[in-house]
């Protein structure tokens, strides 16, 4: 995620894919300022010994940004990289891990924790102006639907057609998309059994399933633009 604040561009991670190094090489990634996380799942953060790479290219130790029991779990599961240990001479990544507490700013950007619930394990979603990222979730609180008003881009999880116990489905996925009223919405961690082309013709205007290397650029004027990257 690029923004452009008062301090310049920022880059912005949310979390660290166990594909992370692929992904980046694919979409030409080369900087990243701080990783915001969503939640400790192993698939959100496999691929946090990646970020190296970015401490070597910028000089710089990277902040990471998590839920106090998701940075607590960072700790455990990547002991290596914040547990000194002069037997392990190899690099490792330079982090900072930071609390979120509440609205907070990176780069004169302003970024809004929604929490939200996948299963009963809390997590959050993220909003950077007029576009929000909600992933693995399957209840959304009263209070974080009044934090994502106003949206032009939501990205909102829909795992497949079938109930899931920790995700919303597609068709659950559609009646929260109507209730929050982004302008655009647009579909992701989706199972193989949702064919894309097939399922997007049967979805109401305004909402489409996300696929890889998608590009979403927010003009100034606040229209949403997508192009493919």
């Amino acid at each position: 995620m690029q923004c452009d604040g008062p301090a310049g561009r920022t880059c912005l991670l949310v979390d660290t894919s166990p594909e992370l190094r692929l992904q980046c090489l694919a979409c030409d990634v080369r900087r990243v300022d701080a990783v915001l996380f969503t939640h400790h799942h192993i698939d959100h953060v496999a691929g946090l010994d990646d970020l190296r790479r970015f401490n070597w290219i910028q000089s710089q130790v990277l902040p990471c940004y998590g839920q106090g029991e998701t940075l607590e779990r960072l700790r455990s599961m990547f002991s290596y990289v914040f547990e000194a240990d002069s037997d392990y001479p190899s690099a490792i990544p330079q982090l900072e891990l930071r609390e979120i507490l509440g609205p907070f700013d990176i780069g004169g950007v302003r970024i809004t924790p929604v929490p939200l619930l996948h299963g009963s394990l809390p997590v959050l979603g993220f909003r950077v102006g007029d576009f929000a990222y909600c992933t693995d979730v399957n209840q959304i609180p009263a209070a974080s639907v009044k934090l994502l008003g106003g949206l032009d881009v939501l990205i909102l999880d829909a795992l497949r057609r079938r109930p899931h116990p920790t995700h919303f489905n597609l068709d659950e996925a559609v009646e929260q998309a109507r209730r929050i009223g982004a302008r655009q919405t647009f579909f992701t961690h989706i199972a193989h059994e949702l064919g894309h082309e097939a399922t997007n013709r049967e979805l109401p205007a305004g909402m489409a399933l996300a696929y890889d290397g998608q590009v979403i650029r927010l003009q100034a004027d606040g229209r949403g633009g997508i192009s493919h990257g």
